[in-house]
């Protein structure tokens, strides 16, 4: 009879911490970093963002544009959207994403956005790429998270992200992390 009564203390026990684990993370803020990328810079970029985010403690999910939903931006709780730089614009991937999200215009409302962006060069159209994805953010009512001190739009990187270029990635991360902790309060 005691190994009866133990059995169940201990079941309850489990299925109560599982419990409680399924809400807790269901209750987390989420991030999601889509983004498009052809030579693996931007790719690179995007997991340097979800180091910063992880540091604060926050749910990221990085994922390919190819394989993000409209589902997906609705889910989360803030949105960074990375991009190479193709004639000073987004990919045509990405505005493909973004033209179907509005199937779910006013449901991004108050979300926190962000953007980044490699290029092949300088003056090569990084700025104009990364206000055509925050232009999108915008219309869709989203809070953008910019910086005061350098690089406002977001980071961006010449080619490859050097060890300046991934730190400002991951700051941007940290950045986008703690907006969504202070609205969720």
């Amino acid at each position: 009879m005691r190994a009866v009564f133990w059995f169940e203390q201990n079941l309850k026990y489990c299925c109560f911490t599982l419990f409680e684990t399924i809400r807790a993370e269901s209750d987390m803020a989420k991030v999601l970093i889509v983004y498009d990328s052809h030579s693996g810079n931007t790719e690179k970029m995007a997991h340097a963002i979800a180091e910063g985010v992880k540091e604060k403690k926050v749910k990221v999910h990085v994922k390919k544009v190819n394989t993000t939903s409209i589902e997906d931006l609705v889910d989360h709780d803030a949105i960074i959207i990375g991009s190479p730089t193709y004639y000073g614009q987004m990919s045509g991937k990405l505005k493909e994403l973004i033209d179907k999200s509005v199937k779910v215009h006013g449901k991004l409302e108050g979300k926190v956005g962000a953007a980044f962006t490699s290029s092949g060069g300088t003056a090569t159209g990084a700025e104009t790429t990364l206000l055509s994805i925050l232009q999108a953010m915008l219309v869709h009512g989203m809070i953008v998270q910019g910086r005061s001190d350098s690089k406002h739009y977001g980071p961006a990187a010449v080619e490859s992200p050097n060890k300046k270029d991934v730190e400002d990635c991951r700051r941007l991360g940290k950045r986008v992390a703690a907006l969504v902790l202070k609205l969720a309060k």
